[in-house]
């Protein structure tokens, strides 16, 4: 499939943030309030523009979901860059609400589209199991677990699910999506205010996977589940419905992964093709 930018338009990189605390996620919903509609709004907006520019996203994160570290990328008429491109990011900054913000705004080199040249997206699911609860300041970013969590027994669990595997046992399926993701990094580690994070990086991920690994590994932490009960899970490859998907306000999309400017238009076709298991049939 072709990502060529039609004749006059130029790709621009968005690099964007935002508290997904009053969001219904990402995508473009009739009658809620997502972060893709404010931007493509406030967009037409400050560039006066008669129509509204489609943006493409690096992931679609759900609602409630936050993003420190989110790409996207817009198709816009040469002149209307040149003519904007230096004001943009002010021009933005006071016309979108304050719960989102767009910290760069450049042309983006060949071959590069947000989703499909992105070859790794890191995460953040950020939890405390004080007793007392969860800081009133960090109350919409912090999961409060009320129960002890053992931080080596999780990172334990967590080996079994890195590399190449079909999570489907950890996914809501979609019609005609693949759910074999190679997982890069699952670790957790606890800060010295009793914050801990889970890290979990993947070349992608199908929708509810972090939260759903999490929610296992947390069964694991609080002893509930035994350290193989997660790989066990894994590799029975169906939805277990003892795995619980964790609420979606700890988690933060942190980072978006690119390969290098002359690996990115390889990357955007390679991204495309439908993925098997080495040796096995379709998902």
């Amino acid at each position: 499939m072709s990502d060529e930018v039609e004749p006059g338009f130029v790709r621009v990189r968005l690099d964007l943030s935002y508290d997904g605390k009053d969001f219904s996620g990402w995508a473009k919903q009739r009658a809620r309030r997502t972060v893709q509609e404010e931007l493509e709004t406030a967009l037409r907006t400050v560039t006066r523009s008669a129509e509204t520019y489609e943006l493409t996203v690096a992931g679609r994160t759900d609602a409630g979901v936050h993003a420190r570290g989110q790409v996207a990328h817009v198709d816009l008429p040469a002149e209307l860059w040149a003519e904007h491109a230096d004001k943009l990011l002010r021009r933005l900054a006071g016309r979108l609400p304050k719960d989102v913000r767009v910290w760069r705004a450049v042309e983006a080199p060949y071959g590069f589209n947000a989703r499909f040249s992105a070859i790794w997206r890191r995460y953040a699911y950020r939890v405390t199991d004080h007793p007392g609860g969860v800081d009133p300041l960090l109350r919409g970013h912090v999961l409060w677990h009320d129960w002890d969590l053992d931080v080596d027994a999780m990172n334990a669990a967590s080996q079994a699910l890195l590399g190449e595997h079909d999570f489907a046992a950890y996914c809501k399926r979609r019609e005609g999506a693949t759910t074999i993701r190679t997982l890069q990094t699952l670790s957790w580690v606890r800060d010295a205010d009793g914050i801990i994070t889970a890290t979990v990086q993947a070349d992608a991920f199908c929708h509810n996977m972090v939260r759903s690994l999490v929610g296992a590994l947390l069964f694991v932490g609080d002893g509930h589940r035994p350290v193989e009960w997660p790989g066990k899970v894994l590799a029975a490859g169906v939805r277990d419905s003892a795995v619980h998907v964790v609420r979606p306000h700890g988690l933060t999309l942190e980072e978006v992964g690119y390969p290098a400017d002359d690996l990115l238009m390889a990357r955007n076709k390679e991204a495309r093709n439908k993925r098997t298991l080495p040796g096995g049939g379709c998902c």
